[in-house]
């Protein structure tokens, strides 16, 4: 063998061991905030005409084109700030979170102003600005209007001059802000008309809910801070909705009338703008009006129709008019025991059911510009799956334009033509392809490589069992690195178990995180079920745990404890538990009402008695304490205190605005008089979770509780 041979064949030979190593590398804790170990996805990808789709790569915006597939660079951050700069403006440091306008035309904001930049005339212009101290900003695109906040009151900037919509100096009446603490759909305080000339908005009177305190140590001597904070069972917010007309400025509000103690939700203007519907939910939440209301004087118009339903009525979204015909809005509905489609006219009669079956619509995409076809995501495939459907209005024919098992996340061109499909499985970490109108695959727009592609991770497989009523119960199993059958491994069951919660999906690793996967590298086998009350499932499968929270929870959770301990390879005597907020009490509750199960639980901001939850969300669940006092009783963790057993850490946010301090406390104390030994740990500075670079501190924290204990 010549020389050279002979090193080529070393070469070779060094290749092939730096991959084997490289395929050999175990996740560190440190790189569970690696962002490159997720999958990427093409930032900011978004249609800019029906024919051209953009996105952003290293501060480029990159285009391609759906004809040819053929990919440019078609701005650069270099060439947006030298015309920034020239227009005296401040630097960008990054591409900004931009939209396009229209094919020539984008909008961003920067330095408290919002630009639009054409394309063609390479002519940046500054739309409007916003006072400094400004919060809850909603831009309105066709007006360049822009609504804010400061403290407790509502501001609209025109032209960069400012006007004053609310000026109440009560610090217990908010304007323009959300209420019913983000319940029933709701993200904002502010709703611009269809045209942008007027702007409703949400005022909350909340000086009749009691004050709850929070207590700060950032000063040598602490301070309280309080909050409103309306327990369940004793007085909530009022809340009234204005309309504002900057023309004029003036302010009206709609007679929504008594009780004051109501759910104002799903608010939506009429394409004309003379009209606003609300859904209206009482305190009890099991009776809904839909009504109509003149947004020029405020009075009420009539109610298009009622839901009721002996557990509760959650309205999440609200109507979507048609273009084509304003006097028809598309309305979504649990009514059948599924989420579903409905389309009605103004006066609220129903022209028919759009979509139906035992599986749940979970977003609307939108129309065609015809308004033929509507196209919708849902678990029709699949609970596990996310798949893109369009259904005829006049004939209900269905088609199906994503394929392949897993999560599809979907980008419908303006015309309906053309869709993005970005998908993630057990297998994908993201994939992005163009798909047509016909439903057929046109190209692989991009592809992630495998993020973990040089580490080493134990096996992720999704399981189903069943309930004791028959349904589905689906798991996620993740083996040990290295794992050997033939030995006994500890167990780590992770669970959350409430409503508007789904863990198991067909995703990349199954929906877990890498703080899992970094645990089976460490000897555990970890686990993961969605019981009954999750969602994703239908109404019958949610509602099931109305008024007795955590008793068909528990009993579904112990069908997955019990498949896992029958499994050969299992230690029985070495299972752990772990959950957060409703997973706090999920863990808890299982860890006390099933003495001798698990040795180890650890728990954070965890609910202990739902009388100490806020009334939107407890009371929808439980009910009040004065209705439900039975379903209390049976779910408060501190009547369970005498059957603790093993070690338990409870973990707590001090600034926790979500499960106050309160619940975890009232359970130490308990602990105490009953002479229970448990660990505790408190995050000073943090609120319902734990964010930032603290998080890293709390995957160590828990980590070095279970190598101690479990």
């Amino acid at each position: 063998m010549n020389k050279k041979s002979t090193s080529t064949l070393l070469g070779l030979l060094l290749i092939l061991v730096s991959t084997l190593f490289a395929q050999q590398k175990q996740l560190a804790i440190d790189d569970l905030m690696n962002r490159k170990l997720y999958p990427s996805s093409l930032s900011n990808m978004q249609w800019r005409s029906n024919g051209l789709f953009t996105w952003n790569a290293s501060n480029h915006i990159v285009q391609s084109t759906v004809k040819t597939g053929i990919t440019d660079t078609l701005f650069s951050l270099d060439e947006l700030n030298l015309i920034v700069e020239k227009n005296g403006q401040k630097k960008l440091k990054g591409l900004p979170a931009y939209k396009w306008d229209d094919e020539n035309n984008f909008g961003y904001s920067n330095d408290l102003k919002v630009f639009r930049f054409n394309m063609l005339t390479k002519i940046l212009t500054v739309v409007n600005s916003y006072d400094k101290d400004g919060e809850n900003i909603d831009f309105e695109p066709l007006t360049g209007r822009i609504a804010f906040t400061k403290e407790n009151n509502l501001y609209v900037s025109l032209n960069g001059n400012t006007l004053a919509v609310t000026s109440d100096t009560v610090k217990g009446i908010v304007n323009g802000k959300t209420v019913h603490r983000n319940e029933f759909g709701i993200k904002g305080g502010t709703f611009w008309s269809p045209k942008g000339n007027l702007l409703a908005f949400y005022r909350m009177d909340e000086t009749m809910v009691t004050q709850y305190p929070l207590v700060n140590i950032d000063e040598r001597i602490a301070t309280v801070e309080y909050i409103r904070y309306p327990m369940a069972g004793m007085a909530s917010h009022h809340v009234t909705v204005g309309v504002f007309d900057p023309s004029g400025n003036e302010v009206i509000f709609l007679k929504t009338g008594e009780p004051a103690e109501q759910y104002l939700t799903n608010i939506s203007w009429s394409p004309d703008e003379r009209y606003i519907f609300i859904a209206v939910l009482n305190r009890d939440q099991n009776h809904m009006w839909l009504n109509k209301y003149d947004a020029l004087n405020g009075d009420f118009v009539k109610t298009l129709f009622e839901e009721t339903n002996d557990a509760y009525v959650e309205p999440l979204e609200g109507l979507t008019f048609l273009k084509t015909d304003p006097s028809r809005f598309i309305w979504q509905s649990r009514r059948d025991g599924y989420n579903h489609l409905y389309l009605y006219d103004v006066e609220g009669n129903l022209v028919k059911q759009l979509t139906k079956g035992a599986w749940e619509v979970t977003a609307l995409q939108g129309l065609d510009p015809k308004e033929t076809k509507i196209f919708y995501t849902s678990t029709q495939e699949s609970p596990l799956e996310r798949q893109l459907y369009s259904v005829e209005v006049k004939t209900g024919k269905t088609l199906k334009y994503t394929s392949g098992k897993g999560t599809h996340t979907t980008f419908v061109s303006h015309d309906c033509k053309n869709i993005l499909d970005k998908l993630s499985s057990l297998e994908v970490g993201s994939r992005t392809t163009l798909v047509n109108e016909k439903a057929e695959s046109v190209r692989m727009v991009a592809e992630d490589v495998n993020p973990m592609k040089e580490y080493t991770l134990g096996a992720t497989s999704l399981v189903t069992l069943k309930a004791d009523d028959g349904s589905d119960l689906y798991g996620r199993l993740i083996l040990p690195l290295g794992f050997d059958a033939a030995k006994k491994y500890p167990v780590l069951v992770y669970v959350y178990g409430g409503p508007h919660s789904q863990l198991v999906t067909n995703t990349w690793l199954g929906g877990a995180n890498l703080y899992f996967n970094y645990l089976a590298t460490k000897g555990y086998i970890i686990w993961t079920l969605d019981n009954r009350g999750t969602s994703n499932r239908g109404a019958t499968f949610e509602q099931v745990i109305h008024r007795h929270l955590g008793d068909i929870e528990s009993k579904d959770q112990m069908v997955g404890v019990d498949y896992i301990r029958s499994l050969p390879y299992v230690d029985a005597k070495r299972i752990g538990i772990d959950g957060w907020s409703y997973g706090g009490f999920m863990t808890l509750t299982l860890k006390l009402r099933n003495p001798g199960v698990f040795k180890v639980a650890t728990c954070g901001g965890p609910v202990i008695d739902w009388k100490y939850y806020e009334i939107m969300y407890g009371e929808r669940y439980m009910d009040t304490p004065e209705q439900n006092p039975e379903g209390y009783k049976k779910a408060c963790l501190l009547n369970y205190v005498d059957q603790l057993d093993g070690k338990v850490l409870v973990i707590q946010g001090a600034q926790d605005n979500t499960v106050v301090w309160q619940n975890s406390l009232q359970f130490i104390q308990t602990c105490i008089k009953k002479g229970k030994q448990v660990d505790y740990f408190v995050y000073p500075q943090h609120e319902h979770n734990v964010s930032g670079t603290d998080r890293l501190h709390l995957f160590r924290k828990l980590a070095e509780y279970y190598e101690q204990n479990l």
